[in-house]
């Protein structure tokens, strides 16, 4: 009669192998996700060189060091890719300007508020070129600059609640105003400051800088660090620049 120990010996190779199964799927997940991974960082190298509308599948595989045909396993075509890269991009983006939407001291001076928040943004965008290229070049899928136009929309409601309290005897429509201008000259302002690098990029920071802090001055006064000693509730800084 079989022993409990030579009844229980079948079990374990079997065991063993229903661990296998199981490891299998996870490690090839866990190389698709890295393989994806090192597909969108080539994608970003290339849109960021050459443009969405002149980069190519094969250059994108080239870039990763892979063969096209490993590429289509991924992805069936450069807009999928653009797609993919962007999405990932806009979640990153979106947090990027919940921490610059933030609330700040509100004896902050206004210079100090929006050279905070300029520096915010424009680290995003030097450490992601590509978000500028894809969602500002010419020609770039539709669903992406659907998904600009919705945060770019949302953007400007965020800066329009922050800068009413500063101008209060503004009506609604003027606020709008100033809210889409200080957009526009920032967004103005990154594509030079992303044409340079070192000294000369720093010298356009503070460019920038000096025409948002000039547009503003005139416009809010000193009401930012004055909140406190009025005894109404202080504003929020104007660090929702994006």
């Amino acid at each position: 009669m079989p022993t409990r120990q030579e009844k229980e010996e079948p079990e374990q190779p079997q065991k063993a192998e229903r661990l296998r199964d199981k490891e299998q799927p996870r490690r090839r997940q866990a190389r698709g996700e890295r393989r994806i991974a090192q597909l969108l960082d080539a994608a970003a190298a290339v849109f960021s060189s050459t443009g969405y509308t002149a980069a190519s599948t094969n250059a994108i595989a080239r870039e990763a060091g892979v063969s096209p045909g490993t590429l289509y396993q991924f992805f069936p075509n450069k807009e999928a890719i653009a797609i993919e890269l962007g999405e990932r991009l806009m979640r990153e983006m979106q947090a990027a300007y919940g921490e610059a939407l933030a609330p700040v001291d509100p004896a902050t001076p206004l210079e100090e508020a929006v050279a905070a928040a300029v520096d915010r943004f424009i680290d995003f965008n030097c450490r992601h070129p590509v978000f500028f290229a894809l969602m500002h070049g010419p020609d770039v899928p539709g669903r992406i600059a659907e998904q600009h136009d919705a945060l770019h929309t949302t953007l400007v409601a965020r800066v329009e609640a922050l800068l009413t309290p500063l101008l209060p005897d503004e009506p609604a429509a003027a606020v709008t105003r100033v809210a889409r201008v200080c957009i526009g000259v920032y967004m103005a302002g990154l594509e030079l400051v992303l044409a340079h690098e070192g000294a000369e990029r720093d010298a356009y920071v503070q460019e920038l800088k000096n025409v948002v802090l000039r547009y503003l001055e005139p416009l809010v006064g000193d009401k930012l660090a004055a909140g406190p000693a009025s005894g109404t509730p202080a504003p929020r800084a104007l660090d929702s620049y994006p």
